[in-house]
């Protein structure tokens, strides 16, 4: 049986999701918690495979299809080797991306059937959801100057992006009470802040 707490960053390019999440993670470990901090694609050593594939520049004609089933087999393995043990240990699980990625980028983004990427989503999940997912949300220009546009996905058009974005706001508000919303261009300092405060107030349910 699940024991431990589940906790995502999502958000376009150059949000900041790694950055808050690494902060987060350390901020845990200090307070004495057992944490495991991952990132999709990859956290294994075939899913780390994959990844190179993904974001690989040379692969310009991977079709929307095909990025979508290689996310999803990334994050099978991630679930089954990495996730669920750490979860039936009792530890925390911060996670730089997961199943509203899928959904955002391939979906929103990339025009897949929403519905159809949800239910191979909880195939390879297994149904796991987040406890509390943070939405770290940026002026997409502003986003994509912060990540120097460098891999496949970053590289893709502006329409795209907004696409994306759309997509996350879109997926906060029809799960409101798993979503925390966050202006990711205000002071690090008080993101860090709202970020702690709301993961403290999870775990002392």
């Amino acid at each position: 049986m699940r024991k431990g707490f589940f906790i995502t960053f999502e958000g376009s390019e150059g949000s900041g999701k790694s950055t808050h999440a690494k902060r987060l993670c350390n901020f845990l470990r200090r307070k004495g918690y057992a944490v495991v901090l991952l990132r999709e694609p990859g956290g294994t050593r075939i899913s780390e495979a994959i990844r190179n594939i993904l974001l690989d520049t040379k692969n310009k004609k991977i079709e929307v299809k095909t990025e979508a089933l290689l996310y999803l087999a990334a994050r099978a393995q991630l679930v089954k080797e990495k996730i669920i043990p750490a979860l039936r240990e009792g530890k925390v699980v911060i996670l730089d991306r997961f199943q509203d990625s899928t959904l955002a980028y391939q979906g929103y983004g990339g025009g897949l059937n929403l519905s159809f990427l949800k239910k191979l989503g909880d195939f390879v999940t297994e149904g796991l959801a987040p406890d509390l997912t943070f939405l770290l949300d940026i002026n997409i220009r502003e986003g994509l100057r912060r990540s120097g546009t460098s891999d496949r996905i970053e590289k893709k058009p502006l329409s795209f992006h907004r696409r994306v974005r759309a997509g996350y706001l879109a997926l906060a508000r029809k799960n409101p009470r798993r979503f925390f919303i966050i202006e990711a261009e205000k002071d690090i300092s008080l993101i860090r802040e709202e970020i702690e405060k709301n993961v403290l107030a999870l775990l002392a349910k």
